[in-house]
């Protein structure tokens, strides 16, 4: 097998396992799906185990734990009991760090050695990494991963206390919160996500700098660590993302801070420092990581398209961010405008872009861009959905962000269906799905005469 075969069919065994644990009756409380009434109830068709989670619940629960998105449709907090919530959190450590990075460090445990088979299917979990030292690399992501997210849950837990919970609540609470942000996951245990906490730095600022460098990706933070803050050492993914994710950040937090300033539905009733706290995690949440601090509903119009745009863009690539990636979004950016310049070649931040990076840049955004599309016009024939809320909600599973509009849990079974295939396909990338479905196995021996097309 291919080593995108081996991804794919690791990536679903995990789905599969994860639907079969939460359809379990230790699995759920036996509450309501939400504590609050909804004008459509949830669907729950298919097999149920004694009062288990019904098995479309449970699959696209588990699928969207595993993809890292976040989007539910019942409520974690109450439906799922301690047991669920923590098969709920595997599930978000396995899809966050790869599942077969995890597998491979068995292996190497175990064995003591990779054949190169493993180290190659390794090196595609990884992306970009060689296989002479995957080795390195996978203890680094394992060792990042651990020390990351321990030091969130330490300032978590210390807060939790504070506000008055139990110790194990707290410790619960704490680690469950540090993995989904870091795993840029956005799953909570609690009913309104992060609402409550709008204006407590003492939670805000830590998740939010989980969910910053879990969406860095692997990649860049290695070169952090091998070459230091030393920027002409720096590879090309690492200057595009670190570049890339200030701009970003930047950007959002002053548009969302003067689009929602005085919208009472959202920022209009805080003070001066909240509505600055809650303008700069609306600004890093929809960088896929799917917690929300203010009504996403309440939000204005052109809010929402900027968090279309910056849920579709994503984070960086080789991590637990979703969407096309930064440096997908910035090549393409850089090729336009080396275009209009007239340039013969493209360069980007000191250094050229090969001619190939170009082209599949084009094919990741072209994918992309049919697959929301095709996604956003099945959901307004299935459903009574408007443009926007289905749009919103289909990027939002696409980029495996998890932010709703709150249409999600209401949505019928074929809906969900097409938001799991999006969550699927968002999550190992079209282009490694592509790649794993393309017929040819071997290139071509010769190239055909050339022509130039008019353009535009």
């Amino acid at each position: 097998m291919r080593p995108t075969y081996i991804l794919i069919f690791a990536f679903l065994l995990t789905i599969i396992v994860g639907t079969f644990l939460l359809m379990l009756p230790i699995s759920v409380t036996g509450q309501p799906p939400w504590p609050y009434p909804l004008s459509t109830p949830p669907h729950e068709y298919g097999p149920q185990f004694n009062g288990g989670a019904p098995f479309s619940v449970a699959f696209f629960t588990a699928t969207s734990a595993t993809a890292v998105t976040g989007l539910a449709v019942v409520d974690t907090a109450t439906y799922y009991s301690p047991f669920g919530q923590t098969i709920i959190g595997i599930l978000i450590q396995l899809g966050g760090m790869g599942t077969m990075t995890v597998v491979t460090l068995v292996a190497m445990v175990l064995a003591r050695r990779l054949d190169m088979r493993t180290r190659e299917v390794a090196s595609a979990t990884v992306s970009g990494t060689g296989l002479g030292n995957i080795r390195r690399v996978i203890f680094g992501v394992v060792l990042l991963t651990a020390v990351v997210e321990t030091s969130i849950a330490a300032m978590l837990l210390g807060r939790f206390l504070y506000l008055g919970h139990a110790f194990q609540r707290a410790l619960g609470e704490a680690w469950f919160h540090s993995i989904s942000a870091f795993n840029n996951a956005g799953f909570s245990l609690y009913t309104d996500s992060l609402v409550r906490f709008a204006t407590d730095p003492w939670i805000i600022l830590p998740i939010s700098a989980a969910i910053i460098i879990g969406g860095l990706g692997y990649p860049a933070l290695l070169a952090f660590y091998s070459s230091g803050m030393h920027w002409w050492r720096w590879p090309m993914t690492t200057r595009l993302v670190v570049v890339g994710t200030i701009s970003l950040l930047l950007t959002g937090w002053i548009f969302f801070a003067l689009a929602e300033w005085t919208n009472p539905n959202t920022l209009g009733n805080q003070s001066s420092s909240g509505k600055v706290l809650m303008a700069f995690f609306a600004s890093v949440t929809p960088r896929t990581a799917g917690f929300n601090s203010i009504d996403v509903g309440s939000m204005t119009d052109i809010s929402r398209v900027l968090t279309d745009m910056f849920m579709f863009i994503g984070g960086g690539p080789g991590g637990t961010a979703g969407g096309v990636k930064i440096t997908t979004a910035f090549v393409i950016g850089f090729v336009v405008w080396s275009e209009m310049r007239g340039g013969r070649a493209v360069n980007v931040l000191g250094l050229r872009l090969p001619r190939s990076a170009q082209r599949q840049a084009l094919t990741v955004m072209s994918l992309s861009s049919m697959a929301v599309m095709a996604g956003t016009t099945l959901l307004m024939i299935q459903t009574t959905a408007n443009l926007d809320q289905a749009l919103f909600e289909v990027v939002s599973a696409f980029s495996t962000v998890g932010l709703s509009t709150g249409i999600t849990a209401t949505l019928p079974e074929s809906s969900q269906l097409v938001l799991i295939t999006l969550m699927i396909i968002g999550r190992l990338g079209p282009l490694t799905i592509a790649t794993a479905l393309a017929l040819r196995t071997t290139p071509l021996t010769y190239e055909l005469p050339k022509d130039r097309p008019l353009i535009g």
